[in-house]
């Protein structure tokens, strides 16, 4: 197991969620915080909650401007965790412009821009530990998941690449892919959802991944066989099943 005490750690998409829950988990191990997203309030009255210390640094990850700001306000990290994520159920029939847009622009190239002000210093020293959280959805395109799914898909694609080339140094790359978690995202759904979790259990099982040494996890895990078994089933099959 890890040794969190002391370790400073930021997390982006820190103020709701899945962010919020693990920023408890994190803090009760002894890690110190730096907590982001575009909202302050939020993040502040979760900073008064927690048992450790921490700091508050709004960002806007479609900014690049406000990347290169909140990481220099956040100072030297141990490590990123990546949550920051938005969405809305669609499907290609009633594809919205704006909406498409915002999901690629901050769960994927959100991702890449924070990356761009963060890893850098990671592999100069070559210490750090770089945690993404993908999606279930991001292992084969769903049916009403246009703009989530891909870009979960690509967020999954650049741990895997970021894991290929710094695997044999000190800086250690993680990604979680997680199926449903009862959070204002998912409520928009209006389909069943099957095994969800509630946030607090999904940080548990992150805060798990985080202390050991594998790259990948995806949770839960019967559900998530499904998906990873997905990916080797023909067009036929996989359509069928999954419409």
């Amino acid at each position: 197991m890890k040794n969190w005490k002391g370790k400073r750690y930021w997390l982006i998409g820190a103020s709701e969620g899945l962010g919020r829950a693990l920023a408890h988990k994190l803090s009760d191990a002894g890690a110190e915080l730096i907590l982001s997203a575009r909202g302050e309030g939020r993040l502040i009255s979760l900073s008064a909650e927690l048992a450790g210390p921490s700091k508050v640094v709004p960002v806007d990850v479609t900014d690049s401007a406000s990347c290169r700001a909140a990481a220099q306000a956040a100072g030297d990290i141990d490590g990123l965790v990546f949550l920051a994520a938005v969405y809305w159920p669609m499907a290609a029939q009633s594809w919205d412009p704006e909406a498409v847009e915002r999901m690629c622009d901050i769960n994927f190239t959100g991702a890449a821009r924070i990356l761009g002000v963060s890893l850098p210093q990671m592999v100069r020293r070559d210490r750090g530990h770089i945690v993404l959280t993908g999606s279930l959805s991001g292992f084969r395109g769903l049916p009403g998941a246009i703009g989530y799914s891909a870009s979960k898909a690509g967020l999954m694609s650049l741990a895997e690449s970021m894991y290929a080339d710094l695997r044999k140094t000190g800086v250690k790359v993680q990604i979680a892919n997680p199926g449903f978690i009862k959070t204002r995202l998912t409520e928009k759904n209006d389909f069943a959802m099957p095994f969800i979790m509630a946030p607090e259990a999904a940080a548990d099982r992150l805060f798990t991944h985080m202390s050991s040494d594998r790259f990948k996890t995806s949770f839960p895990k019967g559900f998530s066989l499904l998906f990873r078994l997905g990916r080797f089933l023909p067009d036929w099959a996989y359509y069928r099943l999954f419409s």
